[in-house]
């Protein structure tokens, strides 16, 4: 009788979660140091890349790799020797691959209808930064800024940046963008106690305005010369 009901007995079923390459923590839990590199690599050097939440993950990914991370995200452990030392090379060939696009299909590499997430405006602001902080501070502030992070490299391209000084200042840049967004993350994922959501958002949306206080700094200075 037993054996009669395990058979017709109703097993709960589970959902496996699927992959949003927009969501972070999916990102990150799911396809692990691959996922991590290959959006840092298509956020830096592919237009797609604007779509991608390169900041977060490369954040979640250093709590996947601090001694508490896979208690934090699941499964999600990253080796962190492997991170920091493959996400800077992953953000520097990205950052070689924009330029070579840019540089070989010009200003029509930009040429598409405006859309939620890139309009022409970008493009526009990106020219004024090289122009005003010039190639080198615009290289390495523009990491920390979203959507710079993927115009930023291309726009190199099209004005035809000298390739010696792109190349250089890009490695600098993605350097130190990368060794501090996921040192970070690495340090207050030993921090942080219980369930990472409570405090996700929260740390994301400091981080976020932090990275976008040269842009709106530059758009109050803008606004108060035409005033």
């Amino acid at each position: 009788m037993d054996k009669l009901r395990s058979i017709w007995q109703v097993k709960p079923y589970t959902l496996t979660p699927k992959m949003n390459f927009i969501d972070a923590n999916s990102v990150v839990s799911t396809l692990g140091l691959i996922g991590v590199l290959g959006i840092i690599f298509m956020e830096t050097g592919l237009l797609i890349g604007l779509f991608f939440p390169g900041g977060e993950v490369v954040f979640l990914a250093g709590i996947a790799a601090s001694g508490s991370g896979a208690q934090l995200l699941g499964e999600a452990k990253l080796s962190a020797p492997l991170l920091f030392t493959l996400a800077p090379v992953a953000a520097i060939a990205g950052g070689e691959v924009g330029y070579w696009f840019g540089k070989k299909y010009g200003r029509k590499f930009f040429e598409r209808p405006n859309t939620r997430f890139f309009n022409m405006k970008m493009v526009e602001t990106i020219e004024k930064w090289l122009v005003k902080y010039g190639p080198r501070k615009a290289l390495i502030f523009g990491r920390f800024i979203p959507f710079a992070r993927t115009l930023i490299n291309p726009v190199c391209g099209v004005v035809k940046l000298e390739r010696k000084l792109f190349s250089t200042w890009n490695a600098i840049g993605a350097i130190i963008w990368t060794q501090v967004a996921i040192g970070i993350g690495y340090l207050l994922g030993d921090l942080i106690e219980g369930s990472i959501n409570k405090y996700l958002y929260p740390i994301i949306g400091v981080i976020v305005l932090i990275t976008l206080l040269p842009l709106l700094n530059n758009i109050y200075k803008e606004r108060k010369q035409k005033s």
